[in-house]
């Protein structure tokens, strides 16, 4: 049975990390709640998601024009629905919000390393379900930033706001 955690205000089921893989690539399959969106940020992996189910907008910004203020978020945006696929370079700014009531989604950190930032922010899971929402950040500000920083994640803005 696949590890269940609680991150961030989803559901991740781990499937392989690097430990299983000799460091070449990590696999989870998230279940993301209506407009679930990660800051746009960096990590030295390349990360791939492919959206089994639901509807979600990316972004996939060169990191000169994520510098541009909200402009990268007119501009880039794509929109996703189940069986799309999107690709992060190691070091490309990158984000997505969720726009359907919930959405499923399998990533692909190669090589692998992006599970690791999933577990030191997660906890495990009650139920094998989306958590209710939280009343408050569940996970605090400092240790979200230590993580990042201890695992190469770069933020380079906020996360996208409605269009």
């Amino acid at each position: 049975m696949p590890e269940t955690l609680w991150f961030l205000g989803t559901l991740a089921r781990m499937k392989l990390d690097g430990e299983q893989t000799g460091g070449r690539f990590g696999l989870w399959d998230g279940v993301l709640p209506h407009d679930a969106a990660p800051p746009l940020h960096s990590h030295p992996q390349d990360e791939t998601f492919y959206i089994v189910e639901g509807e979600l907008t990316a972004w996939v910004v060169d990191p000169e024009e994520a510098a541009d203020g909200a402009n990268w978020v007119r501009d880039h945006a794509q929109s996703c629905r189940s069986g799309s696929v999107v690709f992060a370079p190691a070091g490309m700014p990158h984000t997505f919000r969720v726009e359907s009531d919930s959405a499923r989604v399998l990533f692909v950190s190669t090589p692998a390393g992006i599970e690791d930032y999933v577990r030191a922010l997660a906890e495990p899971a009650a139920w094998p379900w989306l958590p209710p929402p939280a009343d408050g950040p569940r996970v605090s500000p400092d240790r979200i930033a230590a993580v990042e920083r201890e695992l190469g994640i770069v933020r380079h803005g906020p996360r996208p706001p409605a269009l």
